[in-house]
């Protein structure tokens, strides 16, 4: 029996699942609110009992955690957590992984199928060639496979936290904008569940540093920031306030931009996979060409990204399955130990 987890600023998902033939297959999947809990330990106790499973039975058990991996201790970005595969392994598990959250949704994409997928670009995909990942929800994750000598092994990055490249006069007005709230702007302050309600401060000139903003009539009263990202995409999606439409779009435009920033960073010829809560939300504004206009607007090689193929990854629990796929891949490695190499 393999044990997964993705680790996230808002939730968790713990999974049990028979390794399968070519595929995890999920046994007992359950949803925790991340920081109901004051660490993983505490929720993997809680999901363990639960469905009468004793450490012992687990033989392998990998983790995406919103993090940077470093000797594979992670203290998560937006939550007041240490992870540390080694004190899980203290605890009694045989063999633990701890992944970047992308990187973990990396290696998800070899074994997604056609209905968990929306094409945005077919593109030309070339078999020997890397794919790059991106995924925007309550932060902005970014990963990558890389093809070495045919065989796939995913990466993790932290370009989420790099800089915002503005492209056009407008972004350099927002990035001027934000830059003396925020201090420094980075990708993930505008592309993420919080990016978007900035941009939104944004367009709706509400920049007052107030904890909840000012909302506009469309967008109604809220007593929580974290509603407003799905209130401001269905106002913008509606047309119900030209603001919230141009808040949609800046995110939409930046969010293609970066997308085709990661192609290229990754040389993505094998493909380039648009992952997190966001993206199937706002698909039909995904589809409306601005998202693939900004991807391709990458002169001198815009002939590169495109031929790449683009697709959005519709299955909900990617980040989990990947993790599940490690898993699957080390307990095949059964002679080895807790701290492998990456597979």
């Amino acid at each position: 029996m393999l044990l997964s987890g993705d680790i996230g600023g808002t939730k968790t998902l713990l999974g049990l699942f028979d390794p399968g033939q070519t595929r995890p297959r999920p046994l007992h999947v359950h949803e925790y609110v991340t920081l109901d809990y004051d660490g993983l330990q505490s929720i993997l106790d809680a999901f363990l009992k639960g469905h009468g499973v004793q450490v012992g039975e687990i033989e392998a058990a990998s983790f995406g955690v919103a993090g940077a991996i470093t000797d594979q201790v992670a203290q998560l970005t937006n939550v007041p957590w240490r992870v540390d595969a080694a004190a899980l392994m203290n605890d009694g598990f045989r063999r633990v992984r701890l992944l970047n959250d992308l990187e973990a949704m990396a290696y998800a994409v070899p074994v997604l199928e056609g209905d968990e997928l929306a094409v945005l670009q077919e593109g030309t995909r070339i078999a020997s060639g890397n794919i790059a990942v991106i995924a925007a929800g309550t932060g902005l994750g970014e990963g990558m496979l890389i093809n070495v000598s045919g065989r796939l092994v995913p990466g993790q990055s932290e370009g989420g936290h790099a800089d915002f490249a503005a492209r056009t006069p407008r972004e350099l007005e927002m990035v001027g904008a934000l830059t003396p709230v925020l201090g420094r702007v980075s990708a993930e302050h505008i592309l993420s569940g919080p990016g978007l309600v900035n941009v939104y401060r944004f367009t709706h000139d509400a920049l007052d540093g107030a904890a909840t903003p000012r909302t506009c009539a469309a967008v109604g009263p809220v007593a929580d920031v974290a509603d407003l990202p799905a209130k401001i995409t269905a106002s913008a999606l509606d047309g119900k306030c030209d603001r919230c439409v141009e808040t949609l779009d800046l995110f939409v435009g930046a969010y293609g931009a970066e997308a085709g920033n990661i192609g290229l960073r990754v040389v993505a010829t094998a493909g380039v996979y648009i992952g997190g809560g966001i993206a199937p939300r706002i698909l039909p504004a995904l589809r409306k060409g601005s998202f693939m206009e900004a991807f391709r607007a990458k002169a001198p090689l815009d002939h590169l990204v495109g031929r790449m193929p683009v697709a959005v990854i519709l299955n909900k629990q990617s980040g989990l399955l990947g993790a599940a796929v490690n898993a699957r891949l080390r307990a095949s490695r059964s002679g080895e130990a807790g701290r492998e190499s990456p597979v």
